[in-house]
C-alpha cells in the first residue's frame, strides 16, 4: 500500500493506493491550516479505509512548485514517516501530476498553480507515448505572460479563478480544461509514485528537497 500527500497550495490531498485500486482518497482546501490538519487527516483516511501505517509500504510526496510553508509541512512529515518506518519515499513534481490527469492531444498543455501576487507557476508539456513529457522547467509568469505565449492551439489546465478563465479566453486559442479536470487529484500522484516505486526509482529521505521557484522581476502592485 502506498500513502500519497500533496500539501503542495491551499488545495490539500490524500489518496491510499495498492497498484490495482484507489482504496481512499481525499482532498481538501486547508486556509494555512496544513500543520494542524495533515496528520489527523491521514489518519482519518486510514481508519475509514480499515488500516494503520502499518499497512502503508511505501509514500509518495508532491514536491512543488507551491507554496513555501505548505511543501516544507508536507516533506517535513512524510520524510519523518519514512525514515522512522524504514519504507521508501518517492516525490512527484506538483505540475507532472495536473499533465498526468489530462487526456492526450497533439496541441502542447501548460498546467499552472497560484503562485500569488496574481502570479502562476506553470510548466509547459508536449504528448508523447509515454505520456506528457515536460519540455523545460517550470516557470513564475503572468497571465499576460501565458496569453503571449501561446501563439497555437494548447490546452491549459490549473488553479485559475472565474476572473483569470475569462481572460484566459480572450485568447483564440486557448483550450480551457474544465475546474473538476483543473483539480490535482492524489490519486494521480499515487499512481506516478508507485510505478516509480515498482520501477526502484526511490529518493534519499534526506536528500528529498521541495522545488521553489524564485522570482528575480518585481512583482506587480
Amino acid at each position: 500500500m502506498l500513502l500519497a500527500v500533496d500539501t503542495s497550495t491551499a488545495q490539500v490531498g490524500l489518496a491510499l493506493y495498492d497498484g490495482a485500486q484507489v482504496i481512499g482518497e481525499i482532498a481538501w482546501r486547508s486556509h494555512q491550516r496544513h500543520t494542524v490538519e495533515l496528520a489527523p487527516a491521514i489518519q482519518d483516511l486510514l481508519t475509514r479505509c480499515g488500516m494503520t501505517m502499518d499497512d502503508v509500504e511505501a509514500l509518495g510526496v508532491a514536491l512543488g512548485p507551491g507554496s513555501f510553508t505548505s511543501l516544507r509541512v508536507g516533506l517535513a512529515l512524510v520524510k519523518g514517516l519514512a525514515l522512522s518506518r524504514h519504507i521508501p519515499l518517492v516525490g512527484i513534481p506538483t505540475l507532472d501530476i495536473l499533465a498526468s490527469a489530462q487526456p492526450a492531444s497533439r496541441n502542447p498543455l501548460v498546467t499552472a498553480i497560484q503562485a500569488g501576487r496574481g502570479r502562476f507557476a506553470a510548466g509547459w508539456y508536449k504528448s508523447s507515448k509515454n505520456g506528457w513529457q515536460a519540455k523545460g522547467p517550470a516557470r513564475v509568469v503572468t497571465i499576460e505572460a501565458l496569453l503571449e505565449e501561446v501563439k497555437t492551439p494548447s490546452l491549459l489546465c490549473g488553479e485559475f479563478t472565474s476572473e483569470d478563465r475569462q481572460r484566459l479566453m480572450g485568447n483564440e486559442n486557448v483550450r480551457l480544461a474544465s475546474p473538476a479536470q483543473s483539480v490535482r487529484r492524489p490519486a494521480v500522484l499515487a499512481e506516478l509514485a508507485w510505478a516509480r516505486w515498482q520501477a526502484g526509482e526511490v529518493d534519499d529521505e534526506a536528500a528529498l528537497a521541495p522545488i521553489y521557484l524564485h522570482v528575480a522581476e518585481p512583482i506587480p502592485a
